[in-house]
């Protein structure tokens, strides 16, 4: 019999609505886990397993059976909680309680979720490495900036987690954790009570160890009633795009990735190469311009009032560059990216779905990185929803994902096309 904690969301809702086990149940079998492994791992900033069971036991006692009854989640700490502390990766706020939960936490809550606690991130959601450690190889970075989220989904101490994404903070750990890492068409999942770093970029990110979890989870934050993944699809039309970024990957990932796409043509999808025009070369250096900017001026009062509590390397990294940007171009970097979101509704009309990378190869070894960066920065900068799934295995047995690029605002079809690629490459 599978363990509680090592159920799916979906099947941990379908366990309590059938009576077969309770929220309380399944939130102990979390705990424990959480306790057998966090001292390995150290995906948490914050627990609280009496709170988290006095919940659970309210949801038991409740009528109300929402879309994650029973579901025990994590929150990254730049998501506010009313009832825990939020302390954004940085010490400038140790011990900060917010007075209400943000938007993500109330909708998840009103939908039965039962909040764990506050999984560790890196500092304000940026590149500085955090504590955790891969909980598929301990020796090896889990990713940012999401790191506790997707170790946490990871290592079965819950089923669900929220992240964010301003460059790839949700894919890429997700890929090297081995698990699903979502992030929605831009603005369809509200970030009220979000640590802003750009909010030209910002989405929340959803880590999870299905589609068919993602999917709901996707559904209870827009607080309407869940659609299930659409099964049966015809073989979809996938544009191979490899970017002008496409030299950064290892030879051993590119290996897998023209394996992949052969793999799926075999299968019946419509297989074609895909060339972006020569403009979005560009967005890399204006995600920098822009998000640099915007993040500068987020944190005018950390930057003047604890300079010193500010590591070296967002100093020297996002502050930097957003400092030494001016408006007007600030101003040509946002024209730019404008203009490439405009053109790629008419880019990938021909195809379904995109294949492409999110991260390099396999999760580094050691903790002085969260891995390359730049991967993903084209297809979050343009607006449209993109899924990483665990279909490759590296040279050393550790996962990477596929990215899977949708169509903005077909985040339903974007789902369906994943689950037929990743059951064709898994």
């Amino acid at each position: 019999m599978t363990a509680l904690n090592e159920l799916t969301a979906t099947e941990m809702v379908a366990a309590v609505r059938s009576g077969r086990t309770t929220c309380e149940a399944i939130t102990r079998a979390c705990l424990d886990r959480v306790a057998a492994r966090e001292r390995d791992v150290q995906a948490w900033q914050y627990v609280n397993p009496d709170q988290a069971i006095a919940d659970a036991k309210a949801r038991d006692r409740s009528d109300r059976k929402g879309a994650l009854i029973g579901v025990p989640f994590s929150v990254k700490d730049i998501i506010d909680t009313a009832d825990m502390p939020t302390e954004y990766g940085s010490p400038i706020y140790a011990g900060h309680r917010p007075r209400a939960d943000a938007s993500c936490v109330a909708l998840s809550r009103k939908a039965g979720g039962v909040l764990l606690g506050k999984s560790v991130t890196t500092e304000f959601a940026n590149v500085h490495p955090a504590r955790t450690r891969n909980p598929l190889d301990l020796t090896r970075t889990p990713g940012g900036s999401s790191s506790g989220s997707a170790a946490a989904v990871a290592d079965r101490m819950v089923a669900l987690s929220i992240g964010s994404q301003t460059s790839g903070s949700t894919v890429r750990p997700a890929g090297f954790c081995g698990v699903f890492g979502y992030r929605p068409t831009y603005g369809d999942l509200r970030c009220v009570g979000i640590k802003e770093a750009a909010g030209s970029f910002d989405t929340l990110g959803l880590i999870a160890r299905s589609i068919e979890d993602i999917a709901l989870y996707r559904d209870a934050l827009l607080d309407i009633e869940p659609v299930p993944v659409a099964k049966g699809v015809q073989p979809p039309r996938i544009g191979f795009c490899r970017t002008h970024l496409w030299p950064l990957l290892e030879p051993s990932t590119q290996a897998l990735f023209e394996e992949a796409a052969a793999r799926l043509a075999r299968a019946g999808a419509k297989v074609t190469d895909l060339t972006l025009p020569p403009e979005f070369d560009g967005i890399p250096e204006a995600h920098k311009l822009i998000s640099g900017f915007e993040f500068s001026r987020n944190f005018a009062w950390e930057i003047e009032h604890h300079w010193e509590k500010i590591s070296t390397t967002l100093r020297n990294g996002r502050i930097k560059d957003g400092l030494g940007c001016g408006f007007e171009r600030y101003l040509e970097a946002r024209d730019l990216a404008e203009r490439c979101r405009a053109r790629i509704g008419a880019v990938m009309e021909p195809f379904d779905v995109l294949l492409t990378a999110c991260s390099t190869g396999e999760a580094p070894v050691g903790f002085n990185t969260t891995g390359v960066t730049t991967l993903a920065l084209i297809w979050t900068s343009i607006y449209v929803p993109a899924i990483s799934v665990p279909a490759f295995k590296g040279p050393a047995g550790m996962p990477v994902g596929a990215y899977i690029v949708g169509k903005r605002n077909r985040d339903r079809d974007l789902f369906a096309f994943a689950e037929w690629i990743y059951r064709k490459l898994a």
